[in-house]
């Protein structure tokens, strides 16, 4: 079982590994992230646990260099989302969305790694099976979220 790593960030912004017992930079920590190791970041002060606040700032920090991932008109509908009735369904969708993303993105290179001994078609029927079995899971639960009720005769 692998357990987390601590990071204190203190007063003076400075965010301390305590598992290599020194200071590490945001690229450090971004690092961790992209070697999956999990990891905690608390406030040395409150103890309170700010990691959704460093990786957000990382978010930023990417985004404010050469070629951002999201558009204004994108960050802005996310920014409406907030408060509204359908967050969590959006937060499940967004969620589900990029799970599915990348299990495909790991079934197609290991099918390209294998293309030469295996069906290239096997892959891509799969996929579409996968996608049917998503969206329908997905209108399900927008109906769940718009108050559809299960009961009124509303069959498609």
């Amino acid at each position: 079982m692998t357990t987390e790593r601590l990071i204190k960030k203190y007063p003076n912004r400075r965010l301390y590994d305590t598992e290599e017992s020194r200071y590490i930079t945001l690229a450090e920590v971004k690092d961790l992230v992209m070697r999956a190791i999990p990891f905690k970041v608390l406030d040395s002060q409150t103890e309170d646990d700010i990691t959704r606040t460093i990786l957000l700032q990382i978010i930023m920090d990417q985004e404010a260099g050469g070629s951002p991932m999201f558009a204004a008109a994108m960050l802005e509908r996310f920014i409406r989302f907030y408060g509204d009735t359908a967050q969590a369904a959006f937060t499940t969708f967004l969620d589900q969305s990029l799970d599915l993303f990348l299990k495909q993105q790991r079934m197609f290179t290991e099918q390209m790694q294998g293309v030469w001994g295996g069906n290239p078609m096997e892959f891509w029927v799969k996929l579409g099976q996968q996608n049917m079995g998503f969206w329908k899971d997905m209108e399900e639960l927008s109906r769940k979220s718009a108050g559809a009720d299960e009961n009124s005769g509303d069959k498609r």
